[in-house]
């Protein structure tokens, strides 16, 4: 066994509000990931990890075997069609990364207009990440933003389909998430950063320009609001806006004219959301809450100059059990989706020369699913793509056509070695400490006798609904006899934008107690014997928060890539995210907010306690949860477990960011490990 790492160093104290915050570990942030000594202790501990694994390298081989037989490795997905091409990704047996092709609809013609494993070799990269691709109107260019190093900074990069190599030199520093032609396929419109990689800049790019002389369109200087854009779908109009957690503002240009300047459509207020808005023709479609609508509801706003939300007209009953969360609009129709019951939903409303028909609601056998509206790029057809899955379902890519609401099937994901029929979906509920209601979804083999050792999932943060969808990744796990289960707890929108607001800012604490009350109900229905805990970024606070909590509860928990130090993140306004999450987390400048961040902060409120195993997780380029968190963490937990705890991993991948190895192998592999730790654990062979 390796010396245990140990990181105390120097003692820091921070006072605000009268409180002092002693920090022996702040160095590991204000040195910087490039520094030696910082670079020195995170490399201590991979090795504490690899000799803490050591002994169980056979099992996570054996895992990986049992992943990788769950792997279609020659597969394409389904192609999606624009214009005179369909475009679709394929996978090639013992190739890491995906390619990206496009194929001729009349000809059936290939091309291949990507292939990662190449680019990966040609430049010696390490990882490779696609966020956005697009092709421009006529076929010939197709552009794409490359991230290499998990920092989530892109190249946007051209390529010319005539040719085979890129049209022009790439753009440098580009954000993650704006990337679409103007109607000439003349121009490029992107996004750009601000220091704490917020996004607060709208480009217009005319190909084979200098980046340098690129066009600003618009700029965000609130740095509680991020810049965004995007093509409608009738690609005639460009929405740009920017966002907040309670607010939007939306401009629109024309996309056929290059030197359009973009005019506004609705002013930003507080408090009244637009999430989504599109170009309706005559008038403008949006959801919004306005009115005290808190699940929304769906609106046409007249195109006239000082047309505000009051002079909106509703095309659909607002109804208080339906939560609308976003929309396609194609020339004949509107594809709506939404939650009832807590699962996702979707309806079609006719598209009439007076508005919009009656909505009818897309409907599935199962009683538990997932389905969402899929990738749509044209515009006068009477089809729509849609996604639908289940906890033992696979993906279905699904055809839905818009006038009788059959679906077609156009892929099911192919998964080797699975039998569907061998597996049972359930849902209970957990009762909370305010007498709410606690949905969990379970999976488990017909034949796993109860009480079964649980992995326990959760997130609970940014209303993002955890969903009971199929994951091939839990199958070594349900196939050795275990549960798997889902808490959907506040602060997701599981059951609502009602959900959501109870589950964050003061009433943020109501996200950890629901997730120790589902699995204090899972061990009392007799559906758990061990309970090991799971979530990433900000489930990996969640897993800090309820290990304080509860550390007697879990067996292990696995604390991935974790947003464990909310106070020192939240009082630094330098680094990316915090500006833009204080309707989030709060400000901590406000007393009161920082009085409820101060109880949950799994960083602060470490005690000396006996505490379960632990595997934490971080990316030195983490962007989104800086590896500083993490690594502080586990150095003050190591100075406060009782005799007795269990043992205390670190793992940091030195190579990527928020979302681990970009490599699908590599991917597998650090699932295996990760299982073979939770079954060690379950025999306390960790040492």
């Amino acid at each position: 066994m390796t010396k245990i790492p140990s990181a105390a160093r120097r003692g820091v104290t921070h006072s605000i509000h009268g409180h002092d915050r002693p920090d022996d570990y702040h160095w590991l942030k204000t040195q910087g990931k490039q520094d030696a000594e910082v670079l020195g202790y995170l490399k201590a501990e991979n090795e504490h990890l690899a000799a803490v694994m050591g002994p169980h390298r056979g099992l996570q081989e054996e895992i990986y075997k049992e992943l990788l037989s769950h792997v279609q490795e020659q597969d394409d997905a389904p192609p999606v069609p624009e214009g005179e091409w369909a475009y679709f990704t394929r996978t090639e047996e013992g190739q890491a990364h995906a390619l990206y092709l496009r194929r001729h609809r009349e000809t059936g013609r290939e091309e291949v207009l990507l292939d990662l494993n190449k680019l990966k070799v040609d430049e010696g990269l390490e990882n490779v990440w696609v966020y956005a691709t697009s092709a421009s109107p006529d076929g010939r260019y197709w552009a794409y933003l490359l991230d290499t190093t998990g920092q989530e900074i892109m190249e946007l990069r051209v390529l010319d389909t005539q040719t085979g190599s890129l049209a022009e030199p790439p753009l440098k520093e580009v954000g993650a998430w704006t990337l679409f032609w103007n109607a000439g396929g003349t121009q490029l419109f992107y996004a750009t950063d601000d220091a704490t990689q917020r996004t607060d800049r709208i480009w217009r790019h005319t190909l084979g320009q200098p980046q340098d002389k690129d066009e600003l369109l618009y700029q965000e200087n609130d740095a509680t609001f991020r810049a965004g854009a995007s093509l409608a779908e009738n690609r005639e109009t460009v929405l740009l806006g920017s966002y907040a957690n309670m607010a939007q503002e939306w401009y629109a240009l024309d996309a056929r004219d290059e030197h359009a300047r973009p005019e506004l459509i609705l002013p930003r207020q507080r408090g009244t959301e637009v999430p989504e808005l599109t170009d309706g023709g005559d008038h403008w479609l949006l959801l919004t809450n306005a009115g005290g609508a808190s699940e929304f509801k769906l609106m046409r706003l007249p195109k006239r100059a000082g047309a505000t939300l009051a002079d909106a007209a509703e095309v659909l009953p607002y109804d208080e059990n339906r939560y609308l969360t976003g929309f396609h609009l194609f020339k004949n129709h509107l594809l709506l989706s939404g939650r009832e019951g807590g699962f996702t939903r979707l309806w079609v409303l006719p598209r009439t020369p007076g508005g919009y028909g009656a909505a009818r609601r897309v409907d599935f056998p199962e009683a538990s699913y997932t389905v969402r509206i899929g990738p749509n790029h044209e515009y006068d057809v009477m089809t729509a793509r849609i996604l639908y899955t289940s906890l033992t379902q696979p993906v279905q890519h699904l055809d839905l056509d818009l006038n009788t609401l059959h679906t077609t099937l156009v892929k099911d994901t192919p998964i080797p070695n699975y039998d569907a029929a061998k597996y049972v979906a359930e849902q209970v509920w957990a009762t909370a400490e305010d007498g709410e209601k606690i949905p969990v979804s379970l999976v488990r083999r017909q034949d796993t006798l109860l009480p079964a050792p649980t992995l326990l999932y959760g997130y609970g943060s940014y209303g993002a609904s955890m969903e009971p969808a199929f994951a091939m990744s839990r199958l070594p796990l349900l196939d050795r006899g275990w549960v798997w289960a889902i808490a959907h707890i506040r602060g997701g929108s599981e059951l609502g934008r009602r959900w959501y607001d109870a589950g964050r800012l003061k009433h943020k604490m109501n996200t950890f107690t629901d997730f120790i009350a589902a699995g204090e109900h899972l061990k009392a229905a007799g559906i758990s014997s061990e309970l090991v805990a799971m979530g990433r970024s900000a489930g990996g606070l969640l897993m800090g928060s309820v290990v304080n909590l509860r550390p007697d509860l879990w067996k292990a928990a696995f604390v991935g890539v974790p947003f464990v130090d909310v106070l020192s993140t939240m009082l630094d306004d330098t680094i990316p995210l915090t500006t833009g999450e204080y309707d989030e987390w709060g400000n901590p400048s406000d007393p009161e907010a920082y009085a409820t961040m101060r109880e949950y902060s799994p960083y602060d409120n470490l005690r000396e306690a006996k505490y379960p195993h632990l595997f934490v997780s971080t990316g030195l380029n983490d962007p989104r949860v800086a590896y500083w968190e993490p690594a502080k963490y586990v150095a003050r937990l190591r100075t406060l477990q009782h005799p007795g705890s269990g043992t205390l991993t670190l793992k940091t991948n030195m190579g990527a960011g928020h979302f681990a190895s970009s490599g699908r192998y590599d991917a597998l592999n650090e699932t295996a490990e990760e299982y073979a730790f939770a079954l060690a654990a379950l025999q306390d062979r960790l040492t």
